[in-house]
């Protein structure tokens, strides 16, 4: 299974999430991370990941005559490099995408789960607005998002530190229209294309 397969499923895309940020983990500690997945279920797609190299053995102890095995990420596997995106297909995008939401909406609802979740003061937040770009405006949006999120991408886990799950979702709705700039301004009214649910 190649990485595109091994990282193209919900369950085991949450694991690669829970690993992030240079923590060492049983599947037992994994399993305390994402309950709602039953403990076959979450040792089957840990074995799939650790046989294709996404993940490895940090240390071994036996505990109770059973080995317990501590597994941390290969950020180097976990990832789609540049030259596999540039061969990935309009199918592989629709599954991709249809993988990172199944992930996302699972990842909310254990949140909404937990005791005491609280998305007011937990800043949880979930925004999506229509915004008319052009070419140039597109990569500059795309530049001052990467500005922002790359530097927090090597933080490690720390006792003062939460996990965040933030997903960047971005693509155009329309063909680029060929009227005159301008003209379709009135026919929006002010405020209409933008959901805000952020708390």
């Amino acid at each position: 299974m190649g990485p595109l397969e091994l990282l193209g499923h919900p369950v085991r895309l949450r694991i690669v999430h829970a690993l992030r940020g240079g923590r060492m983990l049983t599947t037992a500690e994994l399993g305390e991370l994402v309950p709602d997945i039953s403990k076959a279920t979450l040792y089957r797609h840990v074995d799939l990941l650790a046989g294709g190299g996404i993940l490895e053995v940090a240390e071994e102890r036996r505990v109770r005559g059973a080995v317990e095995r501590r597994y941390r990420l290969r950020l180097d596997r976990a990832s789609i490099t540049p030259e596999l995106a540039e061969q990935v297909t309009v199918d592989d995008h629709r599954q991709g995408f249809g993988v990172a939401v199944a992930a996302l909406v699972a990842e909310f609802n254990a949140y909404l789960d937990r005791d005491g979740a609280d998305p007011i003061a937990d800043l949880a937040g979930y925004r999506q607005h229509a915004v008319w770009l052009s070419r140039e405006e597109l990569l500059q949006l795309i530049e001052g998002m990467r500005a922002a999120i790359l530097p927090v991408l090597s933080n490690e886990a720390a006792p003062d530190r939460a996990r965040y799950l933030l997903s960047p979702i971005l693509f155009p709705v329309e063909e680029q229209s060929h009227s005159p700039a301008g003209e379709r301004q009135n026919d929006v009214p002010q405020g209409e294309g933008e959901t805000d649910v952020n708390h």
